[in-house]
């Protein structure tokens, strides 16, 4: 059995680019950049929780077994600590580079993006 591999919050926050996008879920953290284009939700779900503790987004959504089913596929490792949280006011975006940035965002768009997310999810796994 392999030895199971720790991260620091600062470690994740590192993976925020189009092309790599690390995630935290419930302590777990996940490598989901080759979810970005099949993600049920769209890749803004995805791109507003890059490098962060995705937990509260995920969880708030209502996921189904399959999804978190799915989550085991991307699992890279353990999260040693606290990770910064998302924040529901701020969303990603990618610059010119396929780095993500945060900007301010006073819609209440944070509850439609996770619940797109869970429906393209059931899609996902029921067309895959």
């Amino acid at each position: 059995m392999s030895e199971v591999k720790t991260f620091t919050s600062e470690h994740v926050a590192e993976h925020n680019t189009r092309k790599d996008i690390w995630v935290s879920i419930h302590g777990k953290v996940y490598d989901v950049s080759k979810f970005l284009d099949e993600h049920p939700g769209g890749e803004e779900v995805i791109l507003e929780c890059a490098g962060l503790d995705a937990t509260e987004a995920f969880d708030d959504i209502g996921h189904s077994e399959d999804a978190r089913e799915l989550l085991k596929d991307f699992y890279v490792g353990e999260l040693d600590g606290p990770c910064k949280k998302t924040d529901s006011r701020n969303t990603n975006d990618i610059d010119e580079h396929g780095q993500v940035r945060t900007k301010q965002n006073s819609n209440s768009w944070g509850i439609l993006i996770p619940l797109a997310f869970v429906v393209l999810v059931v899609a996902y796994k029921m067309y895959a």
